[in-house]
């Protein structure tokens, strides 16, 4: 069985209803078992349980927390008795938009509540779509009739859009769909979104790659939705054409594992096949790793600049240069690259950038 989950979040009035209807439309056509899981949010709070009831705001949120991951197992366990190849369990809102509602201190009482750490409740999903609000470029279209529990004025829509995205990034599959199109646009760009990731028609990744002077890590930091990821991985024997690796990856000591196959195809685009692995598997895997290329670590700012997610990777043994990646549905969409960011080439086409050769060069220290 092929099963994925996924996070359709966003601000207030982005259009996360009418998606869904779409998502169903699409994906059964496609041959999906399509299951959803409700807001939380909405469901507690038209039933009477909401920050303003409860003592306290993170008390509120522990019990929105807890719900949601009961919902989600729920559903997982479900979706493997069901007889399909192919299931897309949607989320409507993940666990970690509660972080846009909460201070550091309630969030981390919130975390230990459930037992779970910041990397864990992230990246326990397949891949995450961020809907931008009406109240950012289509005012006009803003409303709070439509749903009892949004509350927002403009102004606040806008700011808890940009927690909500500042909440996810650093996940590794983030995507945001902004509203420099219409509405109808804005619809099948998600789908188109969601397409690209199942690997419909096929698993295919539109990257390129860019080197840049190395930037001040100070000023990085300093965006509003800027996340460090600690990434360490180890490129196992393959065949020619194919690099197969496997790779740890999070933040604070905590981290995730993944096992990933790549054959390219042509030009920009390659084949690609990701999947979770547990940390024992990682751990035997490592025995198949190819002793010609060492380990590669490196920190992986992931930045949410105008809608679009760059990925900026500093190497300790490149002293003045980073590589910046960034995947996209089409290989001619416009990149937009932060003044301090200076672009020196492009090195989508050069081998010599890629982690594999770079970690065939690293030497023992």
């Amino acid at each position: 069985m092929e099963l994925t989950k996924i996070v359709i979040t966003g601000g207030p009035c982005a259009g996360k209803s009418t998606a869904m209807s779409r998502i169903q439309k699409e994906f059964s056509a496609l041959g999906y078992t399509v299951l959803f899981v409700p807001e939380t949010a909405t469901e507690l709070i038209t039933g009477g349980v909401a920050p303003w009831t409860c003592g306290r705001n993170v008390e509120y949120q522990k019990c929105q927390m807890r719900l949601q991951l009961v919902k989600e197992a729920l559903f997982e366990q479900a979706a493997r008795t069901m007889p399909a190849e192919k299931i897309l369990i949607v989320c409507d809102r993940g666990n970690l938009d509660n972080k846009a509602y909460m201070d550091e201190d309630e969030f981390a009482e919130a975390l230990e509540y459930i037992g779970l750490n910041k990397v864990e409740l992230r990246d326990n999903y397949d891949a995450v779509f961020h809907l931008v609000t009406a109240a950012k470029g289509e005012e006009r279209f803003y409303t709070t009739e439509n749903n009892s529990a949004r509350i927002e004025t403009v102004e606040q829509a806008t700011a808890l859009d940009d927690r909500l995205i500042d909440a996810w990034t650093g996940h590794p599959h983030f995507r945001v769909i902004d509203n420099s199109e219409n509405f109808e646009e804005k619809m099948a760009r998600l789908i188109k979104e969601i397409s690209v990731f199942l690997g419909e028609p096929e698993k295919r990744e539109t990257e390129r790659k860019f080197l840049i002077e190395r930037p001040d890590i100070s000023l990085l930091e300093s965006f509003p939705a800027c996340r460090p990821i600690d990434i360490l991985q180890t490129y196992l024997k393959s065949e020619k054409d194919e690099e197969i690796r496997v790779r740890r990856r999070g933040e604070d000591g905590h981290y995730v594992y993944f096992h990933t196959v790549k054959r390219k195809i042509n030009g920009l685009k390659r084949e690609e096949n990701e999947r979770r692995i547990t940390k024992e598997e990682y751990l035997s895997l490592l025995e198949e790793a190819d002793e010609s290329k060492k380990p590669i670590s490196k920190t992986r700012y992931c930045l949410t600049y105008k809608n679009q997610y760059l990925e900026i990777d500093i190497y300790p043994f490149m002293n003045d240069t980073a590589i910046l990646e960034i995947e996209l549905c089409d290989g001619d969409e416009e990149i937009f690259f932060p003044e301090s960011i200076k672009v020196i080439k492009e090195v989508t086409f050069d081998d010599e950038y890629k982690n594999s050769s770079l970690a065939a060069k690293i030497q023992d220290t």
